[in-house]
């Protein structure tokens, strides 16, 4: 059987150039060398209570994102997390092999401990079991079927070394059962700065979306914060933010002849971010145009989800039967 790659996703809106050129690019060509598992990961969603219509609404156009930005459900497989009735299932298998203190060590549940106890709050004010248990949730996303690789960040590393940490505890009491899955970090991570110079990023409402609108977009990209040099005067291509966004969507001979006239003088910041502009609008001109299709017929987005679901369900039920029988739940 083909080495599985396997990539979630949190509905959290529709996604930014920040997300494509970070991670969508690399984790769709994934699936060339790897049969490539994606999810829309809604359950995950629910740690923060969100309005259900919302959500729904979130889970379809993550889903049209991710097939307008190129993933082939032909060749992979998509689908939506609360689709598999095995997840709930493996995640309490799971939990009983897990330590309390790994889940306290948790980034997420640290975090929102910390802010707590900066304002004097009791630590776990408005923390749900959900938040709690999440890198639970997280490894049974990932253990349940066989993965061998998990594309990440740094900063999302240590959900896989839980995972690690999980299956050889159940390995240790149980028997060798389940696979130990590998982290994979790219030596170079794609990364786009926002709008005000900061990481792209929603919670800093600085992003760029691919799928919004187009008058909303141009407005965004003119916003691009840059210092106060005149057309005339040198600039430093290397700390302008346009520049630095410019990059990934012009081709290279364009990028050096626009670097050199930065160094040289003679091109100002808004011509640049009007270039920018009509780029961007080219290159996802298709995708665009897809993902409106796609959004306009929810029923065909449900279809692929649902055929995907049937795909690594023949991975989870037998995986998932192994996990049963070594606990003493099968026989």
């Amino acid at each position: 059987m083909a080495r599985i790659s396997l990539t979630g996703i949190k509905p959290t809106g529709s996604p930014h150039i920040g997300n494509y050129f970070g991670m969508y690019q690399q984790a769709i060509a994934l699936s060339e060398t790897y049969l490539g598992l994606y999810f829309v990961a809604d359950y995950h969603a629910l740690t923060t209570n969100p309005d259900p219509k919302e959500l729904q609404q979130n889970i379809y156009e993550v889903a049209a994102a991710w097939l307008a930005l190129g993933l082939d459900p032909e060749k992979s497989a998509f689908f939506r997390q609360s689709d598999i009735p095995e997840i709930p299932e493996c995640t309490w298998i799971l939990a009983c092999s897990t330590a309390k203190g790994l889940l306290n060590r948790a980034h997420a549940y640290k975090a929102a401990v910390d802010k707590n106890l900066e304002i004097d709050r009791d630590p776990d004010y408005q923390i749900n079991a959900g938040l709690y248990y999440y890198p639970v949730l997280m490894a049974a996303d990932i253990l349940l079927y066989n993965a061998d690789i998990v594309p990440v960040g740094l900063d999302q590393k240590q959900h896989v070394e839980i995972a690690r940490d999980i299956a050889e505890t159940f390995n240790r009491t149980y028997g060798n059962t389940i696979k130990l899955p590998e982290p994979l970090i790219p030596e170079e991570v794609q990364s786009i700065p926002g709008i005000d110079g900061r990481k792209m990023s929603k919670s800093y409402n600085n992003t760029i979306q691919i799928f919004g609108n187009e008058k909303a977009a141009r407005k965004q990209i003119m916003r691009i914060v840059t210092d106060s040099k005149t057309p005339e005067e040198p600039k430093d291509p290397e700390s302008c933010n346009v520049f630095q966004i410019f990059r990934f969507f012009a081709p290279e001979e364009r990028v050096e002849e626009v670097r050199h006239q930065y160094l040289q003088g003679g091109l100002g910041y808004g011509v640049l971010k009007q270039e920018l502009f009509e780029r961007y609008l080219d290159h996802f001109a298709e995708a665009r145009q897809t993902y409106n299709t796609l959004m306009s017929d929810k029923a065909q987005l449900d279809a692929i989800l649902k055929t995907g679901a049937e795909k690594v369900r023949s991975i989870a039920i037998p995986n998932l039967k192994r996990m049963r029988k070594a606990v003493g739940l099968d026989w």
